[in-house]
């Protein structure tokens, strides 16, 4: 990576946005179609020395207030700000973007985390850490994931279970896609330190070519959420949609709820977990 990655990224995407894309009206005299540097400066509310630093370098340190004011004032699009984010990581390192990234991974279940399981059952519902070892989930999750093999080890973990047990082969009917998405968010959810080294060291020689060829490929954005199909040994094929929900004040931790994607993955899920499904009660509008 060149040492200003940064600033030629935001260069070279203020010279492709023009005036008329984010409000500004085109003027005269103008030796490129892009913005000038004060217009920028001035949408995301950064002085125009600061991003004069910014693009030439010579500052690699930007908040992640800053990053984001850039990304909202470029109009960037979800890719872009994906690349962007990996770009100021890669820069700065994991504790100034991600605070704990450099720690242990978080295995402390908070208070308020035990109850919001609780409040879930029995909806599959799963608490991991960055490095996707599985750290508290719901009764639900355990009646459908223990069957498939996932929670048999000590210490569970997503990416080692999909990539080195035989089982995860079987019961993932798509296993090359969940392959590439559960990649792809362990590359994005964890900025390289001596954790994540381990691990993917340790993958790289156990589960060989599937898993050494996915890592070293482009980074790219985990799949938008879509229905993936799982093959359950007593509920049959489910058809399933992950909701992820990121976790303000737990550090590296998130959440994931396995929503039935259709009826008959609703009934089975039911049938499984011992759910009675209720009326739902919403605000009138």
């Amino acid at each position: 990576m060149s040492d200003n990655e940064l600033g030629l990224f935001l260069r070279a995407r203020r010279e492709s946005v023009t005036p008329a894309e984010v409000g500004l009206p085109d003027g005269s005299r103008r030796r490129t179609p892009g913005l000038r540097r004060s217009e920028l400066a001035t949408l995301a509310g950064i002085s125009v020395e600061y991003l004069a630093r910014l693009e030439q370098g010579r500052d690699h340190n930007p908040s992640p207030q800053v990053i984001t004011a850039l990304a909202e004032a470029l109009r960037l699009t979800a890719d872009e700000r994906f690349a962007l984010m990996h770009t100021v990581k890669s820069l700065i390192g994991p504790r100034k973007l991600c605070p704990g990234a450099g720690l242990p991974p978080n295995r402390t279940v908070r208070p308020t985390l035990r109850a919001l399981l609780d409040r879930l059952e029995p909806t599959p519902a799963v608490l991991l850490n960055r490095l996707t070892d599985v750290i508290a989930f719901t009764s639900g999750y355990e009646q459908l994931a223990r069957p498939l093999g996932l929670l048999d080890p000590a210490a569970p973990n997503l990416v080692r279970f999909l990539f080195t047990d035989p089982r995860a082969r079987t019961a993932h009917p798509d296993w090359a896609r969940d392959a590439d998405d559960l990649v792809a968010r362990l590359k994005t959810g964890s900025v390289s330190d001596d954790h994540l080294d381990d691990l993917v060291a340790e993958l790289t020689l156990t589960a060989g070519a599937p898993f050494a060829e996915r890592w070293a490929a482009t980074l790219r954005m985990p799949a938008s959420p879509t229905a993936r199909r799982l093959l359950h040994p007593g509920a049959g094929e489910l058809r399933l949609l992950d909701e992820t929900l990121e976790l303000p004040g737990a550090e590296d931790q998130r959440l994931v709820v396995h929503l039935p994607a259709d009826e008959a993955t609703a009934a089975a899920l039911d049938k499984l977990t011992g759910r009675r499904p209720g009326a739902l009660r919403a605000v009138a509008g």
